[in-house]
């Protein structure tokens, strides 16, 4: 019994090295917004308006977006020229659509979420070439308001449309220091999703056997938005003295696994 004690927790340090090296070292890709004047429009552009409530007031208003020391500032603001814009407020976002997309293995955004009522800040996943929700949606991180907390959800055609969202459970939370900046990050299995706070595994959402349609979509590449929202059913409403707010996105980085490990 001593001997097979011992070469079970052998085997369990092997299998967990394996999952932690699927990803240290190198990244395969770096976003660490160190341009001048502009981010690269290579790999990024402005998210366009639309009738959600998480893009009403998305501009491509110069002001909703800066550059600075190395940081991505996303800014959401009253809107002083109604003239030019009918939008009451003004929103920053940009997104890898149709440029970058990401399957198997572990991103990663750092960054600081500063304050205001009614601020709606989120760092998430669609699908790439799936219609909304069949391909999965994934929230690496919302916070609302001046919260202590971020959201960690997941949308499908199964917890939207069929209305499961405890079998298993879609979403958790995970504390955060507003006043620093974090780490948030998600890791993208073939059976499972791996959510984490400054590297701290705070949620996770498997694959399970099921006939209802859609419970796991997220075999397929998925790009990445980055968003300032304001306002909406969720947030509540905007108070327009805590205006403008802005949050700092110090990087982004994408660490593929080098094989179809299972966590």
């Amino acid at each position: 019994m001593k001997k097979m004690s011992w070469l079970a927790l052998l085997l369990v340090l092997l299998y967990s090295c394996s999952v932690n090296k699927a990803y240290r070292g190198r990244a395969s890709w770096t976003e660490d917004f160190n341009q001048k004047g502009s981010f690269d429009t290579q790999y990024w552009s402005k998210i366009p308006r639309g009738g959600a409530d998480w893009n009403r007031h998305m501009s491509n208003n110069d002001t909703c977006y800066a550059l600075h020391d190395g940081k991505m500032i996303l800014r959401g603001i009253k809107n002083n020229d109604l003239a030019k814009d009918t939008s009451r407020y003004l929103t920053g976002g940009i997104y890898t659509k149709d440029k970058k997309s990401f399957g198997f293995g572990r991103l990663e955004i750092k960054a600081k979420l500063n304050g205001a009522k009614g601020a709606w800040p989120a760092f998430w996943l669609l699908a790439e070439n799936s219609k909304w929700p069949d391909g999965g949606e994934i929230d690496i991180m919302e916070r609302l308001n001046f919260d202590s907390i971020a959201y960690q959800t997941i949308h499908t055609y199964y917890t939207l449309t069929l209305k499961i969202k405890d079998r298993p459970k879609s979403g958790g939370i995970a504390k955060i220091n507003p006043a620093e900046f974090n780490t948030y990050a998600v890791e993208k299995y073939p059976d499972s999703l791996v959510f984490f706070v400054n590297n701290k595994k705070t949620f996770t959402y498997p694959k399970i056997a099921t006939t209802a349609q859609g419970q796991f979509p997220f075999g397929v590449n998925h790009y990445l938005l980055l968003d300032m929202q304001l306002g909406g059913s969720w947030v509540g409403k905007i108070k327009d003295a805590d205006l403008p707010v802005e949050m700092e996105i110090d990087w982004v980085k994408f660490y593929p696994f080098k094989e179809n490990l299972h966590k």
